[in-house]
């Protein structure tokens, strides 16, 4: 068995045809479904010839201890664009790794066949821009949480994805007032399958302006308003980072209104070393110190050997 990985990016610039950027900024949450800019498909950029190289499998030769358990370690799919999730799914597993993160309803089951789960699913919670703070997005979120949380529950998925989405000149205020009654709507789905709906924090700084749950203290707001088990806030790292920082002191106050986290160095979204600026080891203490027993999913885009990295990342966080 052969892995298709992708190439470094000194390498892949080298390589790229005339015209294709290369774009080290890149974020799914803006487009999920593309790796590179500039009029490429992500079919298209599988098949072409610079697009994965193969290795030998690392999934059959890795031996790694067992991991320690105090954080139970997932990863994005959406960051290996040149793994199946099968692929991605058997080296997570051989490393130690809980899950594979962000699948659509279609691919739920496909970790199980590691002995893993999906732990936080896309589930019809609406877009990034486009989500619970505008009444009028409520009735397509519902229909999507109804169709799609019970098939989450089935394949036992403990989390599914929702947005705010932009002002557009919205109030703060209004906004939030919008999106608890949105969550209002849908709770009841959730708790009835024991799915959590997670609200994620993005930055609007860097990646997605005008994005209205930018802040901790606004997320927080909302879920305690909405007052569910089931509905709570996904905290990205990276992104709150870019927005707050006093990553230790915020998780320690709000740990209870948080069901999910993402990682991803600061700046760049890329691997988490030292070459960026969080302590991760100290952050993952004070999730385990606080008795999350919730899943950290690893949502950084490598820029050397991307199985290599992302074991670095697990044994890294492996506190």
């Amino acid at each position: 068995m052969a892995l298709a990985v992708p190439l470094g990016r000194q390498m892949m610039r080298a390589l790229a045809p005339e015209g294709l950027v290369v774009s080290s900024q890149y974020d799914h949450k803006s487009k999920r479904d593309l790796f590179f800019m500039r009029n490429i498909t992500r079919r298209a950029l599988l098949q072409s010839s610079v697009a994965a190289i193969a290795l030998p499998s690392l999934a059959s030769t890795i031996d790694v201890a067992p991991r320690k358990g105090r954080i139970h370690q997932s990863v994005c799919q959406w960051c290996y664009p040149h793994l199946s999730i099968d692929q991605l799914a058997e080296y997570a597993a051989k490393i130690g790794l809980k899950g594979v993160d962000l699948l659509k309803p279609d691919d739920y089951e496909i970790p199980r066949r590691y002995g893993l789960i999906c732990t936080m699913a896309y589930g019809g919670g609406g877009e990034i821009g486009k989500a619970l703070n505008r009444v009028e997005n409520h009735a397509a979120i519902e229909q999507g949480f109804r169709e799609n949380i019970p098939r989450a529950e089935k394949a036992g998925v403990p989390n599914v994805i929702t947005f705010s989405g932009n002002r557009a000149g919205m109030s703060d205020e209004e906004g939030a007032r919008n999106t608890i009654a949105g969550l209002n709507r849908v709770k009841k789905i959730a708790e009835d399958h024991g799915v959590t709906i997670c609200l994620e924090l993005l930055n609007s700084k860097v990646n997605h302006p005008d994005y209205m749950c930018d802040h901790t203290a606004w997320g927080v707001r909302v879920v305690r308003e909405v007052n569910s088990p089931n509905v709570k806030l996904l905290y990205d790292i990276y992104h709150m980072q870019i927005m707050e920082g006093d990553l230790i002191a915020t998780v320690r106050a709000n740990l209870k209104w948080i069901a999910h986290f993402h990682t991803g160095g600061v700046p760049g979204r890329h691997e988490l070393d030292d070459t960026q600026e969080v302590q991760w080891d100290g952050v993952m203490r004070a999730i385990a110190d606080g008795g999350f027993r919730g899943y950290v999913a690893h949502e950084f885009l490598p820029t050397g050997d991307p199985l290599v990295s992302l074991r670095k990342a697990a044994d890294l966080c492996d506190v």
